[in-house]
């Protein structure tokens, strides 16, 4: 039973960035799935996957592992990087590339 911490990502659909400041514990696959004959519907005897534990910070979701014996791995967030921009750089007298219409 393996598990990975993470802090979820922005999601590409939005510019919000909502649901990305709490740590999620989300189990890993264990068993594949299978095809049902009947509707063609993927289903497999793996609940652990469905199960996604929500935290308020890192160490109280290591604890939460730690203390059930749960193995984790742990993926470290990457740091929003921000240009800092004007909307009058667009008319500037020194701009680098011409601008057009």
């Amino acid at each position: 039973m393996t598990a990975r911490i993470y802090k979820p990502s922005k999601t590409a659909m939005q510019s919000g960035r909502a649901k990305t400041d709490k740590w999620v514990l989300e189990f890993f696959q264990n068993s594949a799935t299978k095809r049902e004959p009947l509707m063609g519907w993927q289903s497999g005897s793996d609940t652990q996957k469905q199960v996604k534990i929500k935290f308020s910070s890192r160490e109280d979701a290591i604890k939460y592992a730690e203390k059930n014996g749960i193995n984790f791995q742990l993926a470290q967030p990457k740091e929003r990087k921000i240009k800092p921009k004007a909307y009058a750089d667009n008319f500037a007298f020194n701009r680098k590339e011409t601008w057009t219409h």
